[in-house]
């Protein structure tokens, strides 16, 4: 007893005295390493300090009465709420550090030596993937090549084509709103003054000087002409639903490896939809600009799946310019292993960063 009023005083987690934060710990560590629920004599076993099943019992009543654990079955053991696995993530979990020889090894394999940037998010993704047994996934950015060409191509009534090519051969098509009654003529005029205007310039560039003719009025460009070139160009920089962007994808097999239950198949084939979605490029790269590291999103309160028993961790990356340009991480399970994967992406998410720069 003398060693339970020694642990009584120590600090704990967040709003967690002592004993609670150390019994708190074990099951999220005991849930991470096996899924599976842990009862009180077992985390006898594998405390720091010698408490009996009848103390451990009391604190765990206590956190599943804060709903930081819950049993999902009577006489069960308790597996930890997202409630619970956010308090850990957020005090409790001591986070690992890759040695210099994982560090290496990420670098090497993000190289871009004969390769394109797709394929060397793609490599990083896969490698996320591999780390993590989850899904690896990367928000591409945008082309910052400095653009040649624009072709402005109508597609019926209210709808134009418009075609963008880099000065290294990228093509980028997107389809646009038009306003109605717009001559055929206006789009040729849309694409000689959008063209006269690049001179090299990357698309973000043209963008914005472009722009600022247009409400200076600086230009001959009649209202509905100049209406094409800036829904055009403002497509095509991103600005609309993360257009011009590719969200890449590695390992989704992984989330199927262990799901038995088919409630939790229905809420996996749920997620692949959802990072088929157009809108989960845009709100992914806006979730990763909201703070300078990495972020974790647990179960219900990811505001981008919303998905219980679904972790997402990800991390911003930043082109020569110190932008945020993209985001690249993992999603998978509640249970993945925080302290190891945590610290691989802020690592990957800083090579890739290096590698734009």
């Amino acid at each position: 007893m003398a060693n339970d009023q020694t642990r009584r005083d120590e600090p704990g987690g967040p709003g967690l005295p002592g004993r609670s934060a150390v019994i708190l710990r074990e099951i999220v560590e005991a849930y991470v390493a096996t899924g599976e629920p842990v009862g009180s004599r077992t985390l006898s076993r594998r405390l720091p300090m010698t408490l009996s099943p009848a103390t451990i019992r009391n604190v765990m009543a206590d956190l599943e009465e804060s709903g930081l654990i819950f049993a999902p079955h009577t006489s069960a053991g308790r597996l930890p709420t997202d409630r619970g696995l956010r308090m850990f993530v957020d005090g409790l979990l001591e986070r690992g550090a890759l040695s210099p020889e994982e560090e290496e090894a990420i670098a090497a394999r993000c190289k871009a030596e004969g390769r394109s940037i797709e394929e060397v998010l793609a490599e990083a993704s896969g490698l996320l993937a591999g780390l993590s047994h989850a899904a690896g996934l990367v928000l591409a950015p945008t082309s910052e090549a400095a653009l040649k060409h624009v072709e402005f191509v109508s597609l019926g009534p209210g709808r134009v084509l418009v075609v963008l090519v880099t000065e290294d051969g990228q093509v980028e098509n997107r389809v646009i709103e038009a306003p109605l009654g717009l001559p055929p003529s206006a789009l040729i005029q849309a694409g000689n003054y959008v063209n006269s205007r690049l001179a090299g310039r990357t698309l973000e560039d043209a963008r914005k000087a472009i722009e600022e003719e247009i409400s200076a009025h600086r230009t001959e460009l009649d209202d509905l002409t100049s209406k094409v070139v800036e829904a055009g160009l403002a497509t095509q920089a991103g600005t609309q639903a993360g257009a011009g962007r590719a969200l890449i994808v590695r390992g989704q097999a992984s989330l199927l490896a262990d799901v038995t239950a088919l409630e939790r198949l229905e809420t996996i084939r749920g997620l692949f939809e959802r990072l088929e979605a157009k809108e989960t490029l845009l709100r992914l790269l806006e979730l990763a600009q909201e703070s300078e590291g990495v972020q974790i999103f647990i179960g219900a309160e990811n505001r981008l799946f919303e998905a219980a028993g679904v972790t997402m961790i990800v991390a911003p990356y930043r082109n020569a310019r110190d932008r945020i340009v993209g985001a690249i991480g993992v999603i998978g399970p509640t249970r993945i292993n925080y302290a190891r994967i945590i610290p691989a992406v802020d690592y990957t998410a800083k090579v890739i960063g290096r590698l734009l720069g």
